[in-house]
Formats: structure tokens, C-alpha cells, sequence
């Protein structure tokens, strides 16, 4: 993905989601609003249904009796005297009617005294608090009233939005997670640049001077000193097999670096699979005279594959059970089919693979930690390759140890992908 294009997404990715929060900020406070109104006309209500009735049923007001004085704090006017206990029975009566279910006070004016006689907590809990100090400030022009106060309003009106809150709580963490996400995306993309980047200075750098070296061995194995002499034939020789092994060690670090960032282009074609390895074999086995190669594959068995990268793939899963191989190498290779697909075997005798370190083998510059390992040059590229190459055609691989020595590599090809 090009950068331009990761940037626009994770931009309108970002704005979405604030978007998103501000929009949920903005409902969450409308709902509070909307539920302390709702809140106020419930009591209203159920305040002048405790007047109507305190005044025995005589509606004579020209006015609302109940005035919001405050947030949480009402003034009720009653046109006659009324007693504490009457009172108290009618709000428990209409607040619970109302379904009003959050702690209140109340308390009345005594015109005796001129003061706000306090009346009682009323709670849903157990015990009343006791140490709960609640103003009741008189009015001015009432003679006959009692006042309402609700400590607990906002309190009340949050749980009741508990959803919204934990909505907004959610959005908040889910941003959060992206931005990280964002950051380690970015951070891991930069890395992977970094790296691609090396990789295709360090390789193109080492190419031109290996190519000079290439050029000049070869030009100094033709000489007729170098012929008549075996010693200097052996040696120019190992020079133009290390320097080609080098040039396909480069090579192959190349095309990863340029397969991860455009993918494989693959051309798939019929292969039938037994003289194709067997060509493959033969190739590998004039270079290496102890090694046994024994081929059980049917005449007609054939896979759809890429003609260039199945033969990297054979190459390497035979290249891999030489270099690790502690003695004469001898490999098997079967296949056989079932109702799902055709199995590809490659059966060795080498050294094996510790069971911890199966699950890493593919990944890139992985190596095995081994005595063997430290001596076999290579950079943890093979099956990382082969991994990706598998990966492409939509076949499936695995590693298992063998009960005796060695290991078995299976290519599984599926029916259902055409690839059989």
C-alpha cells in the first residue's frame, strides 16, 4: 500500500472517529438535559398533586404553587395550615406514583417562629444519613409552604444514564486503541522500509563487485597456466562456485525484498510432477556424488504451478536436507492423493529439528541455533521464500520430525483450488 494512500485512510480513519465522539459527547449531554427536564416536570407534578390534595381538594391558585427555587430545591405555597404527617404520607404517596426514586428532605415554614422547621430524610436506603446538613432557605412572601430539596439529584441522574456514559467510555477506549494501532502500524511500516531498503543497497552494492569477481576468475581459469597447473584449477574453481553460490544468495535476497513490496507474479501452467523432479534430482546429484535421492511418484500425477518458483521450491527442500545432513544424505520423495488433494513428501535423514523451533522455521532470516547451522552459510531466506511462494498458490506446507532421524516437508495441493 503507498503511502499516500495509508495516510489518507488512517486521516479519515482518525476524523471518523472523532466525529463519532464529539457527536456521542454531544447526545450523552442533550440526554442528561433531556432527563432533568423530564426529571423537574415529574416532581412538578407530583408536588401539585401533594398541594391539591393538602388543601383538600380546593384549586383556588392563579398561579403555579410549586416554584423551582433551585436546581434540586422547590417551594411548594398551600393556602391553609397542613401537618408533618400528612405531608409526608402524600409525597411518599405521589413520589412513588411518579416513580421518583431518589432520596429527598423536606421541611416546613413555621410562621411562629418565622424559621424552616426541618422535617425528615426520606431515603430508599436502610438508615437515613444523620450527618447530612441541608439548607432550607425561607422565602420571603409565602406564609403557608414547605420546602423540597433533592441532595442527590445529579447523582440520580447519571445512573439513570449509565448507558450513555459507558457508550462514551467505550468510543474513548476504542479511539485509544486506534491511535496505538495507528502509531504501531506506522512504526512497523517504517521498519519495514528501513529494512527493505538495506537490503536492496547492501545486495546491489555487493552485486557489482562480485560480478567483477566472477568475470575475472573465469577469465583466469581459461589461462594455460591455471590448466596445466590442478592446484590453481582447484582453487579458481572453488573462487567461481562460492562467488555463483554468493551471486544466487543475492539474487534470492532480491527478489524477497521486491516480492514483499509488489507481490509474486506467478503464471501457473500443468506440470507433471515425476520428470520434473527427477530433473531437478539429477541436477543436484552431479553436484553432490554421496547423496541418495529416491523418487515414488506416479507416472500421471501433476500439479498447476509456476514453472520458475516450484523449482526454487524443490531446489531449496533438497538443498535443505544436504546442508543438514551429518552424514550421507539420502532423501525420498512420494506423493499420493486422497479425496481432498495431493500430497507432496520430501523425506530425509538429517539432523532434524528441535520441536519448539517448527513453528519459526518460516519466517524470515529464522535460523535454527545448531552446531550444523553455524557451519551451513545461508541467511534464514529458503523457506521464508518457500513459505510465501506455498502461500501464493493457496497449497499448504508443513515440518515433522521424522520417528527415526531426519525430517518429512509435505506440500499439500487441494482439490478445490484447481491446482491438482
Amino acid at each position: 500500500m503507498k503511502i499516500k494512500r495509508l495516510n489518507i485512510i488512517i486521516t479519515l480513519g482518525f476524523v471518523a472517529i472523532i466525529g463519532i465522539l464529539i457527536a456521542q459527547l454531544l447526545w450523552t449531554r442533550q440526554a442528561y438535559n433531556l432527563e432533568d427536564k423530564k426529571f423537574n416536570q415529574k416532581v412538578n407534578i407530583a408536588l401539585m398533586e401533594v398541594a391539591e390534595k393538602l388543601s383538600g381538594g380546593k384549586t383556588s391558585y392563579t398561579e403555579n404553587p410549586v416554584q423551582n427555587i433551585a436546581n434540586d430545591y422547590y417551594v411548594v405555597n398551600i393556602n391553609n395550615e397542613f401537618h408533618p404527617v400528612v405531608l409526608e404520607y402524600y409525597l411518599k404517596t405521589e413520589f412513588t406514583r411518579f416513580q421518583i426514586n431518589t432520596d429527598y428532605v423536606y421541611a416546613l415554614y413555621n410562621c411562629h417562629s418565622d424559621k424552616m422547621v426541618y422535617g425528615k430524610y426520606m431515603t430508599s436506603h436502610q438508615e437515613s444519613p444523620s450527618n447530612k446538613v441541608i439548607n432550607f432557605p425561607k422565602h420571603k412572601n409565602l406564609i403557608y409552604y414547605f420546602s423540597i430539596r433533592f441532595p442527590d439529584k445529579t447523582t440520580y441522574l447519571i445512573s439513570s444514564l449509565r448507558f450513555w456514559y459507558l457508550l462514551t467510555f467505550a468510543l474513548i477506549i476504542i479511539l485509544l486503541v486506534y491511535v496505538y494501532s495507528i502509531y504501531t502500524i506506522i512504526q512497523q511500516k517504517k521498519f519495514s522500509e528501513l529494512q527493505r531498503d538495506f537490503i536492496n543497497n547492501m545486495t546491489h552494492e555487493f552485486k557489482t563487485p562480485l560480478s567483477s569477481i566472477l568475470l575475472a576468475s573465469e577469465a583466469l581459469n581459461k589461462q594455460d597456466m591455471v590448466q596445466e597447473n590442478s592446484k590453481l584449477q582447484t582453487y579458481t574453481s572453488i573462487i567461481i562456485n562460492q562467488s555463483h553460490k554468493l551471486n544466487n544468495h543475492i539474487e534470492k535476497i532480491l527478489n524477497i525484498a521486491k516480492n514483499d513490496a509488489a507481490g509474486l507474479s506467478l503464471k501457473p501452467q500443468k506440470i507433471l510432477l515425476l520428470p520434473f523432479i527427477q530433473e531437478i534430482a539429477d541436477s543436484i546429484q552431479h553436484k553432490n556424488k554421496d547423496l541418495s535421492i529416491e523418487i515414488d511418484i506416479e507416472n500421471s500425477a501433476s500439479v498447476m504451478a509456476d514453472e520458475f518458483h516450484f523449482t526454487n521450491i524443490i531446489y531449496n527442500l533438497l538443498d535443505n536436507s544436504i546442508k543438514y545432513c551429518e552424514t550421507k544424505p539420502a532423501i525420498k520423495i512420494s506423493a499420493y492423493k486422497d479425496s481432498k488433494g495431493l500430497y507432496l513428501k520430501f523425506k530425509d535423514n538429517g539432523m532434524g529439528i528441535p520441536a519448539k523451533n517448527i513453528p519459526h522455521i518460516f519466517e524470515k532470516f529464522y535460523r535454527v541455533h545448531t552446531k550444523r547451522s553455524e557451519e551451513v552459510n545461508g541467511f534464514g531466506l529458503g523457506l521464508f521464500y518457500v513459505k510465501k511462494v506455498v502461500q501464493q498458490h493457496h497449497w499448504k506446507i508443513s515440518v515433522d520430525n521424522n520417528e527415526d532421524k531426519g525430517i518429512t516437508t509435505t506440500l499439500f495441493f487441494p482439490f478445490s483450488n484447481n491446482y491438482v
